[in-house]
C-alpha cells in the first residue's frame, strides 16, 4: 500500500498529515508507530488523518507517536487547518470548523503559514500537588497537563524529571503531560514539555502552551493577554484569553516541511 503524506511543523511539533477524505486508509497502531519512529520511519510527534465530517469542514483523526489515538493536539490542529486551506476544503475561505475527538473547534488563517486556533475552556484546575521534589499544578486544556515552575529552564533534565512525574499513577491515573516553565516577563514565558504518547521532550506542545499561559495568569505570574510563549524550537506562540477563560486562542506558525510517498 502506498500513501501520499505531508510532513508538517507547528512551531517545532512535527506531524505526518494524510488526506483520508476518501476513507481508503485504515492504519494499524503498529503502522502508525512505524511511520512516526525517527531514523527508521518518516519520524514525527504524531500522525493526523484528515477525514470527512457530517457537521464540520473536516475531522482531525489524531494519533500519538506510539500509535494510539491521542487527545486534543493544539499544534496538530493548527497544522490540520493549514493543510485543509492548502487542499481548498473551503474555497476562498479562511475560517474553519473541525471535529477532533469529542469536541468541535474553530480556527482561522491569520497570515502566510499562520493559524489561530480557538480552544475549548479549561477544566480541572488543581494546585498544591507534590510529585517527588516538585510542587506542581494541573489543568486539562483538551489534554492533561502538569505545570512546574523553574528558575533555569535551559539546565533542566526534562526527559528524566518529566518522565518521573508523567508516570505518577497515584496522582494521574491516566498519565499526564509535564511542562516546566520559566517566567520571562509580565506577558511572556518559556516552556519545555515532556509529552505523553511521545514519551520524550518535544520542541513544542500546543495544549501545554495554553495550559502554561492560563495557569500563569491564574497564579498572577503573568498579568496580561496575549501571553508570548517561547517553545524549545525557538518559535513563539501566542495565547490569548479573557478573564473568565472561556474565550481562548492559540496562534502561531504551521508549515509544510516536505511531501512524499511511503510504502507500507
Amino acid at each position: 500500500m502506498q500513501i501520499d503524506f505531508t510532513k508538517m511543523s507547528g512551531a517545532g511539533n512535527d506531524f505526518i498529515v494524510i488526506d483520508n477524505r476518501s476513507g481508503n486508509f485504515s492504519l494499524s497502531r503498529a503502522q502508525i508507530h512505524a511511520m512516526c519512529t525517527r531514523k527508521t520511519g518518516i519520524g514525527a510527534d504524531g500522525l493526523i488523518l484528515i477525514e470527512t465530517s457530517g457537521k464540520a469542514d473536516f475531522r482531525m483523526n489524531y494519533h500519538n507517536t506510539d500509535g494510539f489515538p491521542g487527545s486534543m493536539c493544539g499544534n496538530g490542529g493548527r497544522c490540520a487547518v493549514w493543510f485543509a486551506f492548502l487542499l481548498g476544503i473551503r474555497p476562498s475561505g479562511i475560517r474553519y470548523v473541525f471535529e477532533a475527538g469529542p469536541g468541535q473547534y474553530e480556527a482561522e488563517i491569520t497570515g502566510d503559514e499562520s493559524v489561530r486556533l480557538h480552544m475549548l475552556p479549561p477544566a480541572d484546575f488543581r494546585d498544591g500537588l507534590q510529585a517527588g521534589a516538585w510542587s506542581c499544578h494541573f489543568v486539562n486544556t483538551g489534554s492533561p497537563h502538569v505545570i512546574a515552575y523553574v528558575d533555569n529552564l535551559d539546565n533542566m533534565d526534562v526527559f528524566a524529571e518529566g518522565k518521573a512525574i508523567r508516570h505518577r499513577k497515584d496522582l494521574f491515573p491516566e498519565g499526564t503531560n509535564v511542562n516546566f516553565l520559566e517566567i520571562t516577563g509580565t506577558d511572556s514565558l518559556s516552556i519545555r514539555t515532556f509529552e505523553r504518547g511521545v514519551e520524550d521532550e518535544t520542541l513544542a506542545c500546543g495544549t501545554g502552551t495554553v495550559a502554561a499561559a492560563l495557569m500563569s495568569y491564574r497564579l498572577d505570574k503573568v498579568t496580561s493577554s496575549p501571553v508570548r510563549v517561547k517553545v524549545r524550537s525557538g518559535d513563539t506562540l501566542l495565547v490569548g484569553f479573557n478573564d473568565s477563560m472561556d474565550d481562548i486562542y492559540l496562534e502561531g506558525p504551521a508549515r509544510v516541511v516536505y511531501r512524499g510517498t511511503i510504502t507500507l
